[in-house]
């Protein structure tokens, strides 16, 4: 049966006007005014916002680091994806054993994600160690997956060094890929989180003390003055944090520096380092980077007002907090054991709607474009995700400005037992969210079911032309 959606206020990344958009199977075959459509399904929209379903290009579905597993796996993680707005995600996938070929993990993440999710999915490849033979299966992953984005981390244990970045980055250039960075300083972070557990400084308060803004700022202007040598290699820069790594894409970004993508996190834009004061309720929040403080934050904000920060993701990586075996609590005495993560795959279309369209911080064409469409054009999947046009994939949110979102224990659909955003209230709820022309939400009941999701082949991303 084709579906009406009539007399709402449909959003574009570069406008919002009142009309119809009318869908046929899993396409949207046409948009204007007062469009008739016999036999059609007609669903009123009068009175709220049409948007391009959100696209999320920073998840850890089923993350597993070793002594903790992500709790949401993608089932649960995209069933909270798909209540918050979210119709295509794009997952990181975790390191492998030892060693293993860059194929180990693809093989797996289908194994995990394939007749499991319920929103549309595809993969981020990983590189935790640098042989020739691994950069050429990066080519083959292309070319066969459709996997054209793959990371690289200048922390944790399986970090690259500046030579191997160096190497991937060149590859990477001439395969037409782009390599995404999780950029800190490792030595000072390592450094600091030894001292301060050696001086018995092991509250939640210590983990944004051990990995400084400038630590972020090192790495970024590293990484790109890298991504340069390396003949402007396509660059992605994700979860950017802090004012001083702004400051350093700021400087790039003057220098016309091409193919520099960079992205921010909702988190980022929302809350700050107070939340690490309470040594108990700190836990929820530590990730890395760490939450920074109210100026970091500001001019995020102001970075997306002006269009310097490309994309708004969650880097989503929930684990249990309550007391007994939490994964959270394993870092109640000691900072550095608890898992980094939080969840936020769920809240976040709505935060930035709330905090950044109806408080005036941002226009609602660019809450589109860093939630939808900017997500896409990055990662090769635009115009079929994070467009509304005629001819590409119906996925489509439905939001009521006049109702609120209350984020609480009964808002949240994943597996996680807590939000950091518990007790917010929000301007604007999500009444509809569809999935290829298929009705999955409706007034936050999940109506869709397990596997519904399909696998992404991803085209060439605007930063790799």
């Amino acid at each position: 049966m084709k579906k009406l959606i009539k007399n709402g206020m449909i959003a574009t990344d570069t406008a919002v006007f009142k009309g119809d958009i009318l869908i046929d199977g899993e396409k949207i075959i046409e948009i204007g005014s007062d469009i008739c459509a016999d036999g059609a399904e007609v669903i009123d929209a009068a009175g709220k916002y049409v948007l391009p379903g959100a696209v999320d290009v920073h998840t850890h579905m089923d993350l597993d680091v070793g002594f903790a597993r992500a709790i949401d796996d993608f089932y649960d993680g995209t069933v909270a994806a798909a209540c918050g707005g979210t119709t295509t995600i794009v997952d990181h996938m975790a390191f492998g054993p030892k060693d293993c070929s860059l194929w180990h993990q693809v093989k797996e993440y289908h194994r995990l994600a394939d007749g499991n999710a319920v929103v549309d999915y595809g993969f981020h490849g990983v590189f935790q160690h640098i042989h020739e033979e691994t950069l050429s299966e990066m080519r083959e992953i292309k070319e066969k997956e459709g996997i054209t984005s793959f990371k690289v981390y200048m922390t944790y244990d399986y970090r690259l060094h500046d030579d191997e970045i160096f190497r991937v980055l060149r590859a990477a250039k001439e395969a037409g890929i782009v390599i995404t960075v999780h950029c800190e300083n490792h030595g000072v972070i390592t450094q600091l989180r030894k001292e301060f557990v050696e001086e018995g400084h092991g509250e939640a308060k210590y983990h944004p003390l051990s990995r400084p803004a400038k630590c972020e700022a090192e790495a970024v202007n590293r990484m790109i003055h890298l991504a340069a040598m390396a003949g402007d290699a396509p660059l992605y820069i994700v979860h950017l944090s802090s004012a001083e790594g702004l400051h350093e894409v700021l400087k790039a970004r003057a220098e016309h520096r091409p193919n520099l993508g960079v992205e921010t996190c909702i988190q980022y834009l929302i809350l700050t380092d107070k939340e690490y004061e309470d040594p108990e309720e700190g836990l929820k929040a530590i990730m890395s980077p760490p939450l920074r403080k109210d100026q970091d934050r500001e001019e995020l904000w102001q970075a997306l007002a002006d269009g310097t920060v490309d994309t708004v993701a969650t880097d989503h990586c929930p684990f249990h907090y309550k007391a007994g075996k939490a994964e959270k609590q394993y870092g109640k005495d000691d900072f550095t054991k608890c898992p980094n993560g939080a969840p936020g795959v769920q809240e976040r279309l709505m935060l930035l709607f709330s905090e950044g369209f109806m408080k005036g911080r941002i226009s609602l064409p660019q809450v589109v474009k860093y939630s939808s469409s900017n997500p896409c054009r990055m990662f090769g999947m635009y115009p079929q995700k994070g467009s509304l046009e005629p001819g590409t994939d119906a996925d489509i949110v439905i939001i009521d400005p006049n109702r609120k979102t209350v984020i609480n224990e009964n808002y949240i659909r994943g597996a996680s037992d807590y939000s950091c955003y518990d007790g917010m209230e929000l301007e604007g709820l999500i009444e509809k969210v569809f999935l290829r022309g298929e009705e999955i939400v409706s007034d936050g009941e999940f109506l869709g079911k397990r596997g519904d999701g399909m696998y992404l082949k991803r085209g060439e991303s605007i930063l790799a032309v």
